[in-house]
């Protein structure tokens, strides 16, 4: 099954075309305001219009309310909504949207009872774990406690460059990677460069599946 590709944290429309056009499947707008990679509701709108067909948009929130939410949906157009908080299963269904559930791999987890906590999401977001951050460590974690019977409904996140991509499609199996530091050359701003070379990174890694 071919390995679906997310690019994140994209802030400017040159970089969502050019992840569009490299093949990525989804590309992902940060709506919380400590992060480098923030983006307003006006940016975020004027970023999904440009975007061809059959890109999906992901909505990525961290313990945000309920009107903001709703707010982001409205008026961005976003098709999927990712929760990097501490938000439960209920409340991340209350939204009309399909969602994700990131979970930060702490050395403690218990992945299989975490993922069935959330059974209703259509994935599990795996990010490395660093303490007061929610995600974009841009650090990887041992992949190898990912169970295989686990990797369809895994997005694996942490870390990600071109470099290392490869390994972690052909080690994890998982249904979808994500890709934000990785392919930038500043917080925020991406290099198509990298975003092509991650990309041929993943197939190089599914052929060996």
């Amino acid at each position: 099954m071919r390995t679906r590709v997310k690019i994140c944290g994209i802030t400017r429309e040159q970089d969502a075309l050019a992840a569009a056009e490299c093949g990525a499947d989804a590309i992902g707008l940060v709506f919380y305001p400590p992060s480098p990679r923030d983006v307003s509701l006006e940016r975020a709108a004027e970023i999904v219009s440009v975007l061809p067909p059959f890109v999906t948009t992901v909505g990525l929130f961290v313990n945000a309310d309920a009107e903001s939410i709703a707010e982001a949906v409205e008026r961005v157009g976003i098709d999927l909504i990712q929760f990097h908080g501490n938000e439960c299963a209920d409340y991340c269904a209350k939204h009309n949207r399909p969602w994700i559930r990131a979970l930060r791999m702490k050395d403690d987890l218990d992945l299989t009872a975490s993922v069935q906590e959330y059974g209703n999401a259509r994935g599990v977001l795996l990010d490395a774990y660093r303490p007061g951050l929610p995600g974009g460590t841009g650090e990887t974690f041992d992949w190898s406690r990912i169970p295989i019977e686990l990797a369809g409904r895994i997005v694996l996140a942490g870390g990600l460059n071109p470099d290392n991509v490869a390994d972690a499609v052909r080690q994890v199996r998982p249904f979808a990677v994500d890709v934000s530091g990785g392919v930038e050359v500043q917080p925020g701003i991406k290099d198509a460069d990298k975003i092509a070379r991650f990309i041929e990174g993943v197939r190089s890694g599914e052929m060996t599946l």
